[in-house]
């Protein structure tokens, strides 16, 4: 094989990359809904022509699921010979390689150079509604997929650069929101077909046989420093276990994933033996998302600088139980799988921790949690499907506080501006804060959840609420105190407030009612009354902690003065000895 040279594998390495962002640009410049528009619910991925995933633009990483098996689904079930310049293949089924749940639907187009295959360019996007028995295709009570939506067959969207109408318009006539639907499609039709023209232009300038040859090159060189990082890690195997709080809106049982994680000499095998079998819910995940969830979180822990690629994966070897929760089977309903590889996420990095407590967070939030408001628009006499991911606490860590009020782990999705919504859809915000005490408290503080408050201004509504560690709140580290869990909350116009559950669907809503989300906050780390008084303080001051929380979780005595507060240093430092003695 041709020997490539480090700054030439560089700079391709950071082309095919800019390929992959300047498809992501123009798919969020020209989508209709807000949820790829405004909150960027999309990702873009460029592949060689074997089906190696060669870089990825950074969007949502639990996207690289829905792609990682889609081009080689297309090679193997249309012949090469039949691939032509400006095809586009669509599909969101998670059962035959691609999607891992059915609204992120997945596009894929081949590349070609002289009338030769020389890479795949994909995208996907999160679709709103893609049908199903609920508005937003996720319902908490599902029991198989059939209830969630159209599954779309790999097939053509697009040949030699026509629109294949029968495909469009079948997908479209399936959705409650067949305008915006459209919008959606064609802006991942377009960002595909930019997407060509770039691979194309590139593999034209280093020519076909090097370009496979650079490439080649990098994905041997993403397993080379996976290897090496996870030679870094001490040998031996460690293992950990969290919980889901439960399968569903008709559920209580605690749902169990656990993880067995073993360092081999550059070698990462993670076993989920002992996870719970998969529900009759919507929590289910296929085996793709979970290879998914392990690729990001050896490269955070063990190779951040790594160009994201199939090489990656060389240096992983995953196990579940087949029909488990972790690698389940047709046709249990897959919609929220999401909040499964977020706790996923949680199990590999609390087995590391007990190795690498610094290379970790405390846990995060760590779950999607969703609203999504639907009905007839008054202002448009359209039917919409409103879909807002609230964002939470991030873990504390070793170096300092958690991050309060972000997305978290395998979602990236943006904040909603408050003002976009509120022009397009018949709903309010009244309020949006970050959670006083949420965080939870250590030397360094987890991050805030936050709550945001929905008003009704429209009879006939339905609200679906998705969410999880409502019972189980997010742990804290190296003594570090947990989090708070989240909570959904529905005040109807009288003034009767009821809690609901983490996972609701189909409540109807009407003038004035109010639907209240508050998301997780996160583990703080390191024992609490290491803190610097100071920065007990500072976190009163701006409303991050309440003046009961620096006496009871800090050890901090506070003196009133004219300007406020300060810290009682003699008495603090009395009431931490005594309490740590």
């Amino acid at each position: 094989m041709e020997r490539i040279d480090a700054i030439t594998l560089e700079i391709v390495a950071n082309l095919l990359l800019s390929v992959a962002e300047e498809m992501g640009v123009t798919l969020v410049k020209t989508a209709y809904s807000t949820n790829i528009k405004e909150r960027k619910d999309c990702s873009t991925a460029i592949f060689d022509a074997e089906g190696n995933m060669i870089a990825q633009a950074e969007y949502v990483p639990m996207h690289l699921g829905s792609m990682l098996g889609v081009v080689s689904e297309v090679l193997t079930k249309f012949p090469r010979e039949s691939l032509q310049d400006g095809d586009v293949f669509v599909t969101n089924d998670p059962y035959a390689g691609g999607g891992t749940h059915l609204p992120d639907i997945t596009m894929v187009t081949p590349v070609f150079v002289e009338n030769r295959l020389v890479a795949f360019v994909a995208n996907i996007a999160h679709h709103s509604d893609i049908g199903g028995m609920v508005p937003g295709s996720v319902s908490a009570h599902s029991d198989n997929i059939f209830q969630e939506g159209l599954r779309i067959p790999l097939g053509r969207i697009c040949r030699a650069g026509t629109l294949v109408q029968e495909t469009y318009d079948f997908i479209i006539l399936n959705t409650r929101t067949p305008y915006e639907r459209a919008g959606d499609l064609n802006a991942q039709i377009a960002a595909n077909l930019a997407g060509a023209k770039r691979m194309a232009e590139a593999v034209q300038k280093y020519q076909p046989d090097y370009f496979a040859a650079c490439t080649n090159a990098l994905l041997d060189y993403a397993e080379q420093l996976m290897r090496a990082g996870i030679r870094t890690l001490p040998n031996g195997t460690y293992t950990f276990e969290d919980y889901l709080d439960d399968a569903g809106e008709n559920s209580e049982t605690p749902i169990p994933i656990r993880v067995q994680v073993t360092i081999d000499d550059g070698t990462a095998k993670l076993d989920f033996t002992g996870s719970s079998p998969q529900v009759p819910g919507p929590l289910n995940m296929t085996y793709s998302g979970l290879l998914t969830t392990a690729f990001y979180c050896f490269k955070a822990v063990a190779g951040q600088t790594i160009f994201a690629n199939h090489g990656i994966y060389r240096a992983l070897q995953v196990t579940a139980p087949e029909g488990s929760i972790v690698n389940c089977k047709l046709p249990v309903p897959v919609g929220q799988r999401i909040d499964t590889a977020q706790r996923v996420v949680d199990v590999i990095l609390g087995a590391l921790a007990q190795i690498a407590p610094e290379r970790v967070l405390a846990a995060c939030n760590s779950v999607v949690t969703s609203a999504i408001f639907s009905g007839m628009n008054p202002a448009t006499d359209q039917y919409f499907v409103y879909l807002e991911t609230i964002a939470g606490g991030s873990g504390a860590h070793h170096r300092g506080d958690g991050l309060s009020g972000v997305q978290v782990h395998m979602t990236n999705t943006s904040n909603l501006p408050v003002e976009a919504l509120e022009r397009e859809y018949p709903v309010m915000v009244e309020r949006y804060q970050l959670i006083e005490d949420s965080g939870g408290a250590g030397r360094f503080r987890g991050g805030l959840g936050i709550r945001r408050d929905f008003r009704i201004l429209h009879d006939g509504l339905s609200y679906t609420g998705l969410g999880d560690r409502h019972k189980f709140a997010p742990w804290g580290l190296c003594e570090g105190k947990a989090g708070s869990p989240g909570q959904f909350m529905l005040t109807r116009k009288g003034g009767n407030t009821e809690v609901l559950g983490s996972k609701v669907s189909g409540i109807t809503l009407n003038h004035e009612d109010l639907v209240t989300v508050c998301s997780p906050g996160a583990g703080g780390y390191g024992h609490p009354y290491e803190r610097e008084p100071e920065l007990v303080l500072n976190d009163l001051r701006e409303g991050k902690i309440s003046l009961a929380a620096c006496r009871n979780e800090y050890g901090i005595v506070l003196k009133r003065t004219e300007e406020g507060y300060e810290v009682d240093e003699a008495a603090t430092e009395a009431v931490r000895t005594a309490v740590r003695a």
